[in-house]
C-alpha cells in the first residue's frame, strides 16, 4: 500500500469527526468517462495531483455535431485501460500501491458510464480495494481544491457546463444546496447551438469566443431572459432563438464583421446573466468565496466579467487550473479522495466486499 505518514488532516483540510486514518498517506486512482473524454488520474492525500492522462473525442464527434452516445462508449473501451497504465508509469507506482480506486458513477451516458465503472471496479476487486462512486458535478465543484491557492469551505459555486448551469452553497464536502438553475437549456449548449448557426466547428464554446474577441459590445443586442427576475433561476433558449432570428433577419450572414459582432453579443448576454445571478446569490447567502467551475468557465471573457464583479465586492474568486476546467479525472480522484477521508474504517471495508456496481445517468447532486 501507500507509505504512511503522518498529518494534521484529510486533503481537504481537518474534518472534525474524521477517522484517524486520514493521518495516513492515501493514493486514489481517478477515471472519469460519464461523456466524451476518457480521464484518468493519480492522487496523493499528501502532495495532491501525481500524474494524469486525457484522452478527447472531440475530433471523432465533430463530423456528427455533438456526441453519439455508442461511438462515445466504444472509445472509452479503447483507451480507458492504456490510460491507467500510461498515469502509473508517469507516477512510478504500480497499482498495488493503491488504497483506493473513484470512479464517475454518473450522471452522464449509460454506454459511457459502464465503461469507466468496469474498469475500476475490476481493479477495485483484482486488489481487494473501495470503490467510490463519484457524482460527476461534485467532481467538478472540488476541481478548484486542486489550484493553488485553493479555496476554503464555505463557498458559493457557479457551476457552467454543456448539460447543466447551476448556483450553489457548498458549506463543506457531501454538503451541497441547489440556490438556482436553468429551467431549459444550459450555458455551454446555447454556445454550442451559437456556433453551429455561425457556422462554426464543435465543440463551439471555443470558436464563438474567439470570435467574439473581433467584435464590438452592443453592436447586436440580444435578449437576456430572466435576469431581472426576483431569484437565482436562468434560461437560454430564449437566447439561442433571439441568436436564430438575428440570423434569419441577417442581410449578409457571411460578413465577417457582422459574425464577430453577434457572437460578441451572444458572449455578452451569457455574462451579464451569470453575473447578475451570481451577484444576487452572493447578497443573498452573505458569502465572499465564490467557485467557478465546469466547462465554460475556461471562456476568457466570462472569467474576466466575474472575476471582476466578484473584487470589485470585496470577494475572491476561484477558477480551477485551465486544463482541469473540462471532464477529466483528477476532479474525480479528488472527490473520492475527500469521500474515502469521511469514512468509518467499517464503511471502507463494506465498499470491498460489494459484489456489484451500479451507474446512474441521472443523478441530482443534491440527493447526495
Amino acid at each position: 500500500m501507500a507509505d504512511c505518514r503522518r498529518r494534521s488532516g484529510g486533503f481537504f483540510g481537518p474534518r472534525g469527526t474524521a477517522p484517524d486514518y486520514n493521518a495516513v498517506t492515501m493514493l486514489v486512482l481517478g477515471i472519469e468517462s460519464s461523456c466524451d473524454e476518457t480521464g484518468v488520474a493519480l492522487i496523493s492525500s499528501e502532495t495532491g495531483l501525481i500524474a494524469d492522462a486525457l484522452h478527447t473525442q472531440i475530433d471523432m464527434h465533430r463530423a456528427y455535431g455533438g456526441v453519439v452516445p455508442e461511438l462515445a462508449s466504444r472509445d472509452h473501451i479503447r483507451r480507458a485501460v492504456a490510460l491507467v497504465d500510461d498515469v502509473m508509469a508517469k507516477a512510478g507506482r504500480s497499482r498495488s500501491e493503491l488504497d483506493a480506486v473513484a470512479v464517475t458513477e454518473g450522471p452522464g451516458l449509460a454506454g459511457a458510464l459502464l465503461v469507466g465503472n468496469a474498469v475500476a471496479h475490476a481493479i477495485g476487486w483484482a486488489l481487494e480495494i473501495p470503490v467510490l462512486g463519484v457524482h460527476h458535478l461534485e467532481g467538478h465543484l472540488l476541481a478548484a481544491k486542486l489550484s493553488d491557492p485553493a479555496p476554503e469551505f464555505p463557498f458559493l459555486a457557479l457551476l457552467v457546463s454543456g448539460g447543466h448551469t447551476q448556483i450553489l452553497r457548498v458549506d463543506r464536502f457531501g454538503s451541497y444546496k441547489l440556490l438556482g438553475e436553468t429551467l431549459d437549456d444550459a450555458a455551454g449548449e446555447a454556445f454550442d447551438k451559437t456556433a453551429q448557426l455561425l457556422g462554426l466547428p464543435y465543440p463551439g464554446g471555443p470558436h464563438v469566443s474567439a470570435l467574439a474577441e473581433k467584435g464590438a459590445s452592443g453592436a447586436i443586442e440580444l435578449a437576456r431572459p430572466m435576469i431581472h427576475s426576483p431569484n437565482l433561476m436562468m434560461s437560454f433558449s430564449g437566447l439561442k432563438t433571439s441568436v436564430l432570428t438575428a440570423v434569419q433577419s441577417a442581410e449578409n450572414p457571411e460578413d465577417e464583421t457582422w459574425r464577430a459582432n453577434l457572437a460578441r453579443g451572444f458572449v455578452d448576454a451569457v455574462t451579464d446573466v451569470l453575473a447578475a445571478k451570481l451577484i444576487r446569490a452572493m447578497k443573498e447567502t452573505k458569502l465572499k468565496r465564490v467557485v467557478v467551475a465546469g466547462g465554460v468557465s475556461a471562456n476568457k471573457q466570462l472569467r474576466a466579467r466575474l472575476t471582476d464583479e466578484v473584487r470589485r465586492r470585496r470577494g475572491e474568486i476561484f477558477f480551477p487550473p485551465m486544463r482541469l476546467c473540462t471532464d477529466n479525472g483528477a476532479m474525480i480522484a479528488a472527490a473520492g479522495l475527500a469521500r474515502l477521508e469521511s469514512m468509518s474504517e467499517a464503511e471502507r471495508e463494506a465498499l470491498k466486499r460489494e459484489s456489484a456496481f451500479r451507474v446512474r445517468p441521472r443523478w441530482p447532486l443534491e440527493t447526495l
